[in-house]
């Protein structure tokens, strides 16, 4: 199993803290317009590729990972699966819990309380790329504990040429898929499929990276 690449950035505690503060702060401040410029997304693609890699056997329970004001946790519930939400922004924990009448965790991403073996699927859709570098490993490795053995994670990020930084008052890390692989294999994570979006664009048109990948059912402990 490869290790992780090593971080791309070396953040004090106070620099990381600042990363999930600013991040969540602009995303609480522009909630309202983040919820009416987002409702209306198209994301069934990368819904389909988690549902297709859980199959047969629902409902489900799903974390959503980052889930915003709750669109996805409403698509979740119309295919009739159990999700809970999970948010850092309590803005968008409040709208989640309307428009969805679901659990919702408010948590920041740094900081996860997860419990062990609860979910069959995290979908983590534009939300792990919040991450810093450092920080990457233990966030999957919670992810992988809260699923249950053969559940399966789906995440789509900004793809980049590995770099991390800030884009006005919100953090982003942006990995190749060579990169983003060794995170999720070093943290456990067998690979499924991948693909790039928009679908049907050439390549540079795509700035979306998705992944699906399974937590084994035969597993080693991790440390």
């Amino acid at each position: 199993m490869p290790n992780p690449p090593l971080p791309l950035a070396q953040l004090s505690t106070e620099e990381l803290a600042e990363t999930s503060a600013l991040t969540v702060g602009h995303y609480d401040h522009s909630a309202a317009g983040f919820w009416e410029g987002t409702r209306h997304h198209d994301v069934s693609q990368n819904l389909d590729a988690l549902l297709r890699h859980l199959g047969d056997g629902g409902p489900h329970r799903i974390l959503d990972f980052g889930c915003g004001p709750g669109r996805d946790l409403l698509a979740l519930q119309s295919r009739g699966h159990l999700p809970t939400g999970l948010e850092g922004s309590a803005e968008f924990v409040r709208m989640a819990r309307t428009h969805a009448g679901c659990e919702v965790l408010h948590q920041d991403f740094l900081q996860l309380d997860l419990p062990p073996h609860r979910f069959d699927g995290v979908f983590a859709n534009a939300s792990l790329f919040h991450v810093p570098s450092q920080s990457l490993a233990d966030v999957l490795q919670s992810l992988w504990k809260t699923l249950r053995p053969g559940g399966v994670l789906f995440s789509s990020n900004p793809r980049g040429a590995d770099v991390e930084g800030w884009n006005g008052t919100r953090y982003g890390t942006y990995l190749c898929l060579e990169t983003y692989r060794r995170y999720l294999q070093g943290a456990g994570f067998v690979e499924l499929e991948h693909y790039y979006r928009p679908p049907g664009r050439p390549r540079a048109e795509q700035p979306w990276l998705a992944s699906v990948w399974r937590k084994p059912s035969a597993k080693k402990s991790r440390p």
